[in-house]
């Protein structure tokens, strides 16, 4: 008998993405997660970061933090200028800004998400009670929804005159 392996984490071959569409895509959601991981870097441990890439399309995209001068001056490991540590640090603390906007409005999205299935499911409650509820209907009861029904349908009615005569009248020949 052989034992199938439970799946977890494994080395998967890294291959080329042979369609164009299937790679475009895969590139923007990899590269939306760079950007969240590098941003978190940046957040977390304050750090400076460049980050540069080229989609299959050649667009350049950069995560630069604090500013580019900042990275490769410290890259080339010379010494930064007091103006341009304060500059980082500002840019620095616009990008813990952005962050935490970012996290509220990913929170308020899934409590939209939550409320949203939490009012489809008692829709849905609500809509099959309601059509329950009117097959469940005894004869007597069927008689008194008829009778509502018919009110209603000459109350319609006699409002139906005075509705059309305060509108415009249409030409004799216009399909409605």
């Amino acid at each position: 008998m052989e034992r199938k392996k439970t799946a977890g984490r494994r080395k998967i071959p890294l291959v080329k993405i042979e369609k164009d569409v299937d790679r475009y895509s895969t590139f923007s959601k990899r590269c939306f997660g760079l950007y969240r991981k590098a941003s978190e870097l940046v957040r977390e441990n304050e750090v400076d970061l460049c980050i540069v890439l080229t989609s299959p399309t050649d667009k350049t995209y950069a995560f630069v933090n604090p500013t580019s001068n900042a990275v490769i001056d410290r890259f080339m490991n010379l010494k930064t200028y007091f103006g341009d540590q304060i500059i980082a640090e500002n840019f620095r603390n616009k990008v813990n800004q952005l962050n935490d906007r970012l996290n509220e409005l990913d929170k308020r999205e899934e409590i939209a998400k939550e409320k949203l299935l939490t009012l489809n499911e008692m829709n849905k409650t609500i809509e099959k009670n309601r059509w329950e509820s009117i097959a469940q209907l005894n004869a007597n009861e069927i008689i008194k929804f008829q009778a509502w029904l018919d009110v209603g349908e000459f109350m319609l009615k006699d409002q139906l005159p005075e509705a059309s005569s305060s509108s415009q009248s249409l030409p004799e020949d216009a399909n409605i």
